[in-house]
């Protein structure tokens, strides 16, 4: 099967990666044929790629990802690719492609630094091409209403070295992590990712990433200021909790006559009224006062009522 292939499967919910890949996959811009090299170039490093008996495989769940790798074809005069399924994933059989730019060794494809770093260096458009195939090779992107990661994954550490490379070139931090088969190339702060979304040339995602990462902010920080009412409501709950225990108790023992006026007043205040905070026991006052006089008073009490219990 040749051409372009487009399946849409009805009812089904893109993930954020999709959108990000349909949106870059739709890009206008592979009039320029170094452009489309270096796309490729980016795509062909990751792991998606297999090769075997000389024919390299490229294989992706995203249609609109295959068919812009099928453009990307065409325009690089490899025209007589063929698209098929196997299970969900789409892939693209071709010829290894001759490029001066890689080298295939033990059935994979590695990148010659000293061609392909030259060319980056000195072409802004380029890096940022290569960078977007890699994305479409094998990247992915969580929904930021749940975490920050982004990962692309490569096929060999050279080839995840000359991507980091370049985003470190636009102040874009990554790390590479060894897995079992290939290397992780990932990012997990928030304003990485979306200059990352920016560089790719992925503009409404990063948009749209932002929003979500705004109203992400403002749901945390309402929960955080929900979370931290409700342990200083416990807190002054357990607290007057324990401080009618310790008037109750005085007053059993005949104790809670012998205390000064102003600890009586507190007392009998603090008994009639469970759910009052300090403050407000305070302004209950014949004479009112503040918190921390309040404090003081009920301190007294319990220091009385611990002395008693021990003697």
């Amino acid at each position: 099967m040749t051409g372009f292939l487009f399946l849409k499967k009805v009812g089904e919910k893109m993930s954020f990666s999709s959108e990000v890949k349909e949106e870059i996959s739709k890009l206008s811009n592979l009039a320029n044929k170094n452009i489309v090299k270096y796309e490729f170039l980016g795509y062909i490093a990751t792991n998606h790629i297999t090769i075997e008996k000389n024919k390299l495989k490229f294989s992706t769940e995203n249609e609109y990802n295959i068919n812009r790798f099928g453009k990307l074809l065409s325009n690089l005069n490899y025209p007589n690719y063929e698209i098929e399924m196997n299970g969900r994933n789409f892939c693209i059989t071709i010829p290894v492609p001759k490029l001066d730019e890689i080298e295939n060794k033990n059935n994979k494809i590695f990148l010659k630094n000293n061609i392909i770093e030259k060319d980056l260096n000195e072409s802004d458009i380029l890096a940022k091409a290569f960078v977007r195939g890699a994305f479409l090779g094998s990247g992915s992107i969580s929904n930021p209403q749940n975490t920050y990661h982004l990962e692309i994954l490569f096929e060999t550490e050279d080839n995840a070295h000359i991507a980091l490379n370049i985003l470190k070139q636009y102040q874009i931090f990554g790390k590479i992590l060894k897995k079992k088969n290939d290397y992780s190339l990932y990012i997990k702060d928030g304003d990485e990712i979306a200059n990352f979304l920016a560089l790719i040339q992925a503009n409404k995602s990063v948009l749209k990433y932002e929003d979500i990462r705004v109203l992400r902010d403002i749901r945390n920080d309402v929960n955080r200021k929900v979370n931290c009412e409700t342990a200083n409501l416990t807190k002054t709950i357990d607290a007057a909790v324990k401080q009618i225990e310790d008037i109750n108790y005085l007053q059993e023992i005949g104790e809670l006559k012998h205390l000064t006026k102003a600890l009586q007043e507190i007392a009998k205040l603090r008994l009639e009224n469970p759910d009052a905070s300090m403050q407000e026991l305070g302004k209950m006052l014949q004479i009112p006062i503040g918190k921390s006089g309040v404090n003081h008073r009920l301190k007294a009490i319990q220091k009385i009522a611990q002395e008693k219990r021990e003697n």
